[in-house]
């Protein structure tokens, strides 16, 4: 096809396929949510946003962190575009879309802000049996006081089986995943959020949701700098249901480091 740009986001593995077929192909590459770092090589998440910022033409930053780190890494210039975070943009356009479409939280006999939305994908913890153990039993623990509604990921349903890990406990509500609809209703009304996706971070802080980032580091710094996210290795069933339950009625700062939700229409005029 030739297009005049191949637009690559975020940090998967289709994110460095993409943006290296490109590059080999002379096809000019952007990079949207550019210039994000944990500092923990062995993520491969790390790996992926580290190769792609550097095959890049264009590097869509969303937060000032962002933009310090590219050019801490030799970029500069007019490569490098502060236009802030799309999925800022997402949040604003469908928040309210999602509480008049979807019926998510009566589906599932949920109250708002009386439950626990959590989400495990991450290889660190799915692959590890010790994390695994002790961010299920810590979930287990807190569903026997607060509903805990958990989104089965298939790696994550596939590590329990592997582990002999029972995924039943009483008020532990486990689903296959989720539209983004019934995602984002299910987001916006939890008490808390734990998590180790960082897209959910972000929707947290979007919808004024405090959050419970089960992972060793974050690359949204500003989240935990502002209050609304405390970061905790899951290595301890304990201290995982303590963070959760301590993190319910709580709220950070005010903040707007993810922009004004106009980053899609920054990304467009760079391209054209």
């Amino acid at each position: 096809e030739k297009p005049d740009w191949v637009l690559v986001y975020g940090d998967t593995n289709s994110t460095l396929a993409g943006a290296l077929s490109a590059v080999k192909l002379h096809i000019p590459v952007a990079h949207v949510e550019a210039g994000l770092r944990s500092f923990n090589r062995a993520m491969p998440e790390e790996i992926n946003r580290i190769m792609a910022d550097h095959a890049a033409d264009l590097l869509f930053a969303p937060t000032e962190t962002a933009v310090g780190h590219l050019r801490n890494e030799g970029m500069a210039g007019g490569k490098v575009r502060l236009v802030g975070d799309v999925m800022f943009d997402a949040a604003l356009f469908f928040g309210h879309k999602a509480d008049l479409e979807s019926d998510a939280l009566s589906r599932f006999g949920l109250e708002d802000k009386g439950y626990v939305l959590a989400t495990v994908h991450r290889a660190e913890n799915t692959d590890d049996p010790g994390r695994l153990t002790a961010i299920w039993e810590g979930l287990s623990a807190i569903a026997a006081e607060v509903p805990v509604l958990l989104p089965l990921h298939p790696r994550t349903r596939h590590a329990l089986q592997r582990e002999g890990i029972s995924p039943s406990a009483p008020g532990l509500l486990l689903t296959e995943p989720v539209g983004y609809l019934d995602m984002v209703a299910l987001e916006r009304r939890a008490a808390v959020i734990a998590t180790d996706s960082g897209g959910v971070q972000k929707e947290a802080f979007f919808y004024d949701v405090p959050c419970v980032t089960l992972r060793d580091e974050t690359e949204w710094t500003e989240l935990v700098d502002l209050g609304w996210n405390r970061v905790l290795p899951p290595t301890e069933a304990r201290t995982v249901a303590t963070a959760i339950k301590g993190a319910i009625g709580t709220s950070g700062q005010a903040g707007a480091p993810y922009g004004d939700g106009e980053a899609a229409r920054r990304i467009l005029e760079a391209l054209v």
